[in-house]
Formats: structure tokens, C-alpha cells, sequence
């Protein structure tokens, strides 16, 4: 399956909320469903059609394989077509924030080291390349603050101050 987000599709459901998404994150969402509905889809029916040409299907490993493959792809359809109806795009005013909001870069000092993160969506969230979820702790902690702030967040290690030296739309 393509490298995309996983939702869990049962909370979505309980939860008719929007869902907040920059619009990069829509358009990777977008694209997911575009390679999935197209191409993904069809490369799977001829891996099942090509499995039933080999017969008895009770012992049919590589049926079985595609039909799973089938499921799950079917079910991560489902899950992009639900962020793509419930989707609130947040939009850049064009100008330099005053404070926090989703969808923005933030330049922080933390110890002896500054670092950007970019405030996201929860689907879109992603650590490890600077993007946060605005519904994660640090995300939580950020938004509404402005340049000069100085914030305290939990975590494993303990507690952790950030003071916020810029915001970049």
C-alpha cells in the first residue's frame, strides 16, 4: 500500500468533527486515493483474476494474499474518502501571523538548540520530518501563543521549555 497516513476510521466515525489539513496534506491525500482508485486497484483484480486461473481456490495462497490486499485497500480508500468529505482546509492569510494557528512554521529554542516544527493536522502529522499534530501536547502548547512566549510541555523526560523565537506562515 502507498506511504499515507492511517486513520483510525471507527473514531472518525464517532467524531463528526472537521478534520484540519494544510493544503499540502489534502493534495497528498488526494493523490493517495488518485494511485489506489486507479492503478492499485486494477494491478490487484489482475492478481486475483490471474490466482483464479490456477484453480482450486481453497488452497490458493496467492488468491488469498490479493484478496486481502484487496481488503485493505478498500478499507484505506474508505478511510481517504472520509478525511476528504470531513476536510477543513486551513488557508494562509498571506501575512505573518501573530500568533500560533495550524498550518504554520514555528522556529523554537529548546536547551541549546533551535528547532522548526510545522503546526498540521492530526492525518498529516509527522514527527520525524517537523510536522505535529495541532491535537499533540506540544502541538496543544503552541497554538494561540506568539513570538517571545515561553511554553511548558510534559514529556517522557520531563518537563521541557520552548520559548517561540519566529512564526512563518
Amino acid at each position: 500500500m502507498s506511504g499515507g497516513y492511517f486513520v483510525n476510521l471507527k473514531a472518525m466515525n464517532n467524531n463528526q468533527e472537521e478534520i484540519l489539513l494544510t493544503p499540502e496534506g489534502l493534495a497528498k491525500i488526494k493523490k493517495e486515493y488518485q494511485e489506489l482508485t486507479g492503478k492499485r486497484r486494477q494491478e490487484i483484480a489482475l492478481r486475483i483474476q490471474k490466482a483464479r486461473e490456477l484453480g482450486d481456490l481453497t488452497e490458493n495462497a496467492e488468491y488469498e494474499s490479493a484478496r486481502e490486499e484487496q481488503a485493505s485497500v478498500e478499507g484505506r480508500i474508505a478511510e481517504l474518502e472520509e478525511l476528504m468529505k470531513r476536510a477543513k482546509v486551513v488557508e494562509s492569510n498571506k501575512k505573518r501571523p501573530k500568533k500560533i494557528e495550524v498550518g504554520c512554521k514555528v522556529r523554537v529554542h529548546l536547551e541549546e538548540k533551535d528547532e522548526e516544527f510545522q503546526i498540521v493536522g492530526a492525518p498529516e502529522a509527522d514527527p520525524a520530518s517537523g510536522k505535529i499534530s495541532h491535537e499533540s501536547p506540544l502541538g496543544q502548547a503552541l497554538l494561540g501563543k506568539k513570538v517571545g512566549d515561553k511554553i511548558e510541555v510534559d514529556a517522557p523526560v520531563g518537563k521541557l521549555i520552548y520559548k517561540i523565537l519566529d512564526i512563518i506562515f
